[in-house]
């Protein structure tokens, strides 16, 4: 008989709410049936409203990462020069993308358990007037750092730069808007926080990005990277570029109803608080949260070091054997270093922060390591159940510094 499945507890993708199952399984229907097409209208506008943008967001028919290129794709000129903000794993490799459209990417850098300094952005933009665009990844999750988004997107407005986003592990688990942020492209995902499967993109994009993107020759045109493509696929009289994936639609209508329901202030604290009781937990079985500083540790992922002796696997795989409960492996540079748990969605729920200290302080004693998984649980719940500031709970787009950042 097969083993029941474990508590996903991961950074990505996450267990989908049932109600976006369930919206999956209805019938398929045709594209073009005007009945679809005024569905999918009123998708775009809860995704707009979601955003909170003035203008219609756009769906791509692929995972974030389709979205992350394709913005590269399409803002990016020939002769560009552009700025790469990395904190971590995938900050870095928007570099690689950058640099296949661009004259010259800069790279602007900070030990993978900091922050980006918006000052070092002032500076950088300073030494170099010819930038036009930065890239930045709000919240790198091999990390679990969250980057001052609105910060940085100030000083490249003052700079007339364009901005690209990566926000898919932060978008709908805390306080973050492609306007509010002074994004150009903002890049957001249905599976992470808002609980949908990993099928879409939600892509914000500006009025001027448009016109920019418009005005590139070498974007992508009658492509899969092109945003001009679905730039009106919104609207009820206008076809699609390609087939889209009718489920997950359906799922994403569900995922954003969910989430206008609760309500976004509503889902933030419950991530935030999530957050909170895991760090502590951990904190009490004795081991080191990876961010140097809790000012900048993620509202949807706690990464903690290593204890001394304990590999990545052989403890992921006690914790998801023995007792039920699956985290996420480091990567890439954090690889080997650290453990990941996720809050993200439907595993945002602080009880499942006291599931999982109590999985990883017993698995670390079945490892041999006299962890102390009931202090590490009596802390986190006391997270949950003591007095909290009202605003402890609902992170924004805003993050203290950690670290200085280097020019590199």
């Amino acid at each position: 008989m097969p083993l029941p499945p474990p508590l996903m507890l991961t950074t990505g993708p996450v267990t989908a709410y049932p109600e976006v199952l369930a919206a999956m399984a209805r019938p398929v229907v045709y594209d073009t049936d005007p009945a679809f097409q005024g569905f999918y209208e009123g998708v775009v506008e809860k995704a707009r409203a979601a955003l909170r943008l003035s203008n219609p967001p756009v769906i791509l028919q692929g995972e974030a990462i389709l979205g992350i290129e394709a913005a590269a794709a399409g803002l990016i000129r020939r002769d560009d020069v552009v700025l790469n903000l990395v904190s971590g794993v995938y900050g870095k490799g928007f570099g690689g993308w950058a640099s296949r459209h661009g004259r010259e990417v800069i790279e602007l850098a900070v030990p993978y358990d900091a922050a980006i300094d918006p000052a070092a952005v002032a500076e950088a933009l300073r030494r170099r007037p010819d930038i036009a665009v930065v890239s930045v990844c709000h919240l790198d999750t091999p990390s679990g750092t969250i980057n001052p988004l609105a910060e940085i997107g100030a000083v490249v407005a003052r700079h007339g730069g364009y901005m690209i986003v990566d926000a898919v592990s932060s978008f709908g688990g805390m306080d973050v808007h492609p306007e509010e942020v002074d994004a150009d492209i903002f890049c957001a995902s249905p599976s992470k926080c808002l609980g949908g499967t990993p099928g879409l993109t939600l892509l914000g994009v500006s009025e001027r990005a448009w016109a920019r993107i418009a005005d590139n020759p070498d974007a992508p045109r009658a492509s899969f990277l092109s945003l001009l493509d679905w730039r009106h696929a919104w609207r009820r009289d206008r076809p699609f570029p390609v087939t889209p994936s009718i489920p997950e639609i359906y799922g994403l209508d569900a995922a954003l109803e969910r989430y206008a329901a609760e309500g976004p202030e509503a889902v933030w604290a419950r991530h935030a608080l999530t957050a909170r009781a895991a760090r502590a937990g951990v904190r009490a079985l004795g081991l080191e949260l990876w961010p140097r500083s809790e000012a900048i540790a993620a509202p949807t992922a706690t990464v903690f070091k290593l204890p001394a002796g304990i590999s990545d696997e052989a403890l992921r795989d006690r914790m998801r054997d023995r007792f039920g409960v699956l985290v996420s492996l480091g990567r890439r540079e954090t690889a080997g270093k650290v453990l990941r748990l996720g809050h993200m969605g439907p595993a945002a729920q602080p009880v499942f922060a006291v599931t999982a200290i109590a999985a990883l302080g017993a698995a670390l004693r079945s490892l041999g390591l006299p962890a102390a998984a009931e202090a590490g649980v009596a802390a986190a719940l006391a997270v949950i159940a003591g007095p909290a500031s009202p605003t402890d709970d609902i992170p924004s787009s805003k993050a203290s510094l950690g670290g200085n950042a280097a020019l590199l």
